[in-house]
């Protein structure tokens, strides 16, 4: 029987779709081994990851091209999966064939050959995959510009923060009169400070995302399981917001000690 070893990505904006979902992946590439008599024997993930990105940002992709060897099958549910760059796609294609391996789609499109008609299939499936990209990319510019332009909040809040009530706000738009103060989340404030002191400790993000998920303690949407990709969002999304914050830079033992008093952003 033939090995075979999936790759599964989701980006962060492709995550509410269930058809694009890290579960719905997994199940069409497992059925497509059943039917084709594969033995799927790893499976490589990338959580929240862009397909724009390059092999060496990829550490499951990274891993799941390490892994091939002759007659391997990567096996991914569509080719957008893979990269929504064409380049992206040649290249890792063309790693996989060097290795004697051979890189399939669940869905078909063009993979099952590799005459002139299927080589050419697959060029156009890749080309939509980055038309489709850089349309997604350029409807989210234009709706946040949109609502910084109406004085609106644009953008999630960082892992810790919630908007203040507003009864509790002082600052206020100057557009439209809307509160602009934030506050603490004790509960998750904590976390955010455990991050931070293991992650200046050495540890790895990889290892506090398993440190985390093994402790069962949940996410910003209430799931249990915790990614390395969201470590390096908190990290990265408690430095911009100290930075941009007046008077002072933050510190969140400060806060959780003071927790009803609201942060104003100017």
């Amino acid at each position: 029987m033939q090995s075979a070893i999936a790759y599964i990505r989701c980006s962060t904006e492709e995550q509410a779709d269930s058809h694009a979902g890290m579960d719905a992946q997994l199940h069409a590439i497992q059925q497509h081994c059943k039917r084709n008599s594969l033995q799927l024997v790893g499976v490589h993930k990338d959580d929240g990851l862009s397909g724009s990105l390059g092999l060496d940002k990829r550490p499951g992709l990274l891993e799941a091209v390490t892994a091939v060897r002759k007659h391997t099958i990567v096996l991914v549910a569509k080719r957008d999966r893979l990269a929504r760059d064409p380049i992206i796609c040649a290249t890792i294609e063309r790693l996989v064939v060097k290795k004697g391996g051979r890189l399939v789609s669940a869905a078909g499109e063009g993979t099952d050959d590799d005459d002139a008609s299927s080589i050419l299939m697959r060029r156009i499936v890749d080309a939509f995959a980055e038309h489709e990209r850089l349309l997604i990319g350029a409807r989210t510019k234009a709706a946040l510009a949109a609502k910084r332009r109406r004085g609106e909040r644009a953008g999630k809040m960082p892992y810790g923060w919630q908007l203040a009530p507003a009864a509790t706000s002082t600052a206020r738009s100057k557009k439209n009169g809307n509160p602009i103060a934030i506050e603490g989340v004790p509960a998750q404030l904590a976390i955010v400070e455990r991050i931070r002191a293991q992650r200046a400790a050495g540890a790895t993000t990889r290892a506090i995302a398993a440190a985390l998920t093994m402790e069962g303690v949940p996410t910003a949407t209430g799931k249990s399981v915790w990614c390395h990709t969201t470590i390096q969002r908190i990290l990265k999304g408690f430095q911009l917001l100290a930075d941009d914050t007046a008077p002072a830079r933050i510190d969140t033992r400060t806060t959780m000690a003071k927790h009803t008093q609201a942060v104003c952003v100017a």
